[in-house]
C-alpha cells in the first residue's frame, strides 16, 4: 500500500527514539538526515546506532515513507567509514565520518536509486525523538487507565494494550482501535504523532471506553508480524473483542471497531467473524477496492522509473500480480515471477540501471516483495465483499487530500458495497482538507505529516464521537 521503500517492511511505523551522550569517536546514538529526491521532494532518515555485544547494529526509520524498524543485516565502522549493509532489505548506506562536526557524508542506495545523504547527530528532542504534540494528553489523566493483556489462543500469542474509560461504575460503550499496515504500537505512533492516543483520549472524555493494543511482535505483544496476513491480524482483533466481553465495565451490546487504513479492511472481517458481538464499524481511510487493483495503481503512480509504453507496462504488471496471487508453493510462484519479470520488465530496467547485475538485484527484491504471505493474501482480498456481508452500522470517513487512499476511488466503492449489502445503517463521508492521518493539511503529501503540529483534526474527532453516541446508550 505504500511507496517502494515502504513495501520492504509492509509500511512499518516510526520507532520512539532517545539520544545518547557520546564522545567524539563513539557513533552510538541517533543520527538524522534529509535527502532531496527530484526538484521538490525530500525524504527524512533517522538512524539509531547501538553496540550489541562487540558489534554495531542499526535501526532505520524513514518517516516520509511510513517506514520504520528497518534492521539491516550488518553495520561496520572502520577507519571513519560507516557501512550499513541492508542487502537483506534491498539497500545500503556508506558514509565517511567527520568527528570535528559529527557528520557522516555518504550515499543511500536502493536498487538503481542513489541519493546523497548527510547524517548529523540528533542534538534536540525534535530531531531524534518524537516531541509531545499539542493534542496529546497530560498526566494525571482525568479517567480510568489500565494496562491489559489478552490472548489469541489459536496463534499462541499475547497482545498487550491500554484500556480507558470514564471514572464511574456504569457500563460504557467501547471501541477497539485497529491500526494501519506495518507493525504499530498501541498509539499508532508515526512521524512524531500518536493518532490513537489522541483519539482514545478524546473518545474517553466523551464517555466512550477504548481499547488500543500493540500489534503482534510490536511493543509488549508477542508473535511474529512479518509472517502474518490481514486475516491473522483480524483474528488478533477478534481476540480483543472476546476479551472486552469479559469486562464488567463495558456494555456488551455496544462494542464497536475503529480501523485506520488497513485497520479499515480488517474491521469487516472481524465483524463477520463475530456478527453478534460487533455493533458498529468506523473505517478511517480504509480501501474498498481489490488488493490486486490497488497494487496495480501504485505500481503505476509510485513507479520510480519511466516506461516507453504505459499500456504494455500495465499489462505486464497485471500478469505479475496474477502470478503472485495464484495458489501454489512459494518457490514455484517465485520462479514463474522471475521469468515474467525478466521477459517484460528487465528490458525497461536495463535502460535505467545500465547494469544487468543491478537489474537482477532489483527484480529479485520485487519478487520477494510480491510473494510475502501478506502480499499474496492482500492481492486476493476485496474489502467490498466483506462490507457487503456486515449487518452492523458502518461509517466510512475519507480525507479529500489523502494521497495514499484516495477518496475519489474508495469512498464510492465503499458506498456501493454497503448499498448492495445487508446493513441498513451506513454513511460514507469525505472530509475536506484532511490527509491520510486526518490532519488538516495543505497538500496531503506524506512528507507533510511530520511538519504539521496537529495530530487529529477536531472536526474528524467530533464526527466520530457524534456518530457513535447517536448509536449507543450509556447505562
Amino acid at each position: 500500500m505504500m511507496q517502494l521503500l515502504s513495501k520492504l517492511l509492509l509500511n512499518l511505523i516510526l520507532l520512539l527514539m532517545t539520544c545518547a551522550v557520546t564522545s567524539a569517536q563513539n557513533i552510538e546514538g541517533v543520527w538524522t538526515g534529509t535527502a532531496k529526491v527530484g526538484a521538490a521532494k525530500e525524504i527524512t532518515f533517522n538512524f539509531i546506532i547501538a553496540k550489541e555485544q562487540q558489534a554495531y547494529a542499526t535501526i532505520i526509520a524513514i518517516p516520509s515513507q511510513r517506514v520504520s524498524g528497518l534492521r539491516p543485516e550488518q553495520t561496520t565502522f572502520k577507519d571513519n567509514v560507516l557501512f550499513i549493509d541492508g542487502s537483506n532489505l534491498g539497500f545500503q548506506y556508506r558514509g565517511t565520518y567527520d568527528p570535528t562536526i559529527e557528520t557522516f557524508t555518504g550515499e543511500f542506495k536502493e536498487g538503481f536509486n542513489t541519493i546523497v545523504l548527510l547524517l548529523k547527530r540528533a542534538t534536540t528532542k525534535s530531531e531524534g525523538a518524537e516531541s509531545r504534540r499539542p493534542q496529546e494528553p497530560e498526566v494525571p489523566l482525568p479517567y480510568f487507565n489500565e494496562e491489559v493483556v489478552f490472548r489469541n489462543e489459536k496463534a499462541q500469542l499475547n497482545l498487550s494494550g491500554t484500556f480507558t474509560r470514564p471514572h464511574g461504575t456504569r457500563k460504557y460503550p467501547v471501541v477497539l482501535l485497529i491500526s494501519g499496515s506495518g507493525p504499530s504500537d498501541r498509539d499508532e505512533t508515526f512521524a512524531g504523532h500518536k493518532p490513537f492516543l489522541v483519539l482514545s483520549d478524546y473518545l474517553t472524555k466523551k464517555g466512550i471506553a477504548v481499547l488500543r493494543y500493540d500489534d503482534r511482535g510490536r511493543g509488549a505483544s508477542t508473535g511474529d508480524y512479518a509472517s502474518a496476513t490481514t486475516l491473522d491480524f483480524a483474528k488478533d482483533a477478534a481476540s480483543a473483542i472476546t476479551y472486552l466481553k469479559t469486562r464488567s465495565d463495558i456494555n456488551s451490546k455496544h462494542i464497536g471497531i475503529i480501523g485506520h487504513s488497513e485497520g479499515g479492511i480488517i474491521a469487516p472481517i472481524v465483524a463477520n467473524m463475530l456478527e453478534e458481538d460487533v455493533s458498529f464499524i468506523i473505517s478511517l481511510a480504509g480501501t474498498a477496492i481489490p488488493g490486486s487493483e490497488l497494487s496495480l495503481l501504485q505500481s503505476q503512480s509510485l513507479r520510480p522509473f519511466p516506461v516507453p509504453d504505459e499500456e504494455a507496462y500495465e499489462n505486464a504488471i497485471r500478469k505479475v500480480i496474477a502470478i503472485a496471487s495464484k495458489p501454489g508453493p512459494r518457490a514455484e510462484i517465485k520462479a514463474e515471477l522471475l521469468t515474467q519479470y525478466h521477459a517484460e520488465i528487465a528490458p525497461i530496467l536495463n535502460k535505467v540501471t545500465g547494469s544487468q547485475e543491478q537489474t537482477n538485484q532489483i527484480i529479485n527484491q520485487f519478487v520477494e516483495n510480491r510473494t510475502t504471505p501478506w502480499s499474496r493474501y492482500f492481492y486476493n482480498y476485496n474489502p467490498a465483499d466483506e462490507y457487503k456481508k456486515v449487518t452492523c452500522a458502518v461509517l466510512g470517513l475519507y480525507g479529500t487530500k489523502d494521497t495514499q487512499v484516495t477518496a475519489e476511488i474508495n469512498a464510492p466503492a465503499l458506498e456501493k458495497a454497503l448499498k448492495n449489502g445487508r446493513t441498513i445503517d451506513f454513511e460514507v463521508k469525505k472530509l475536506e482538507h484532511l490527509n491520510h492521518l486526518f490532519q488538516e493539511c495543505e497538500t496531503g503529501a506524506m512528507s507533510e505529516y511530520e511538519t504539521i503540529p496537529q495530530t487529529f483534526a477536531p472536526s474528524a474527532l467530533q464526527e466520530i464521537s457524534n456518530w457513535i453516541l447517536k448509536r449507543t446508550t450509556i447505562h
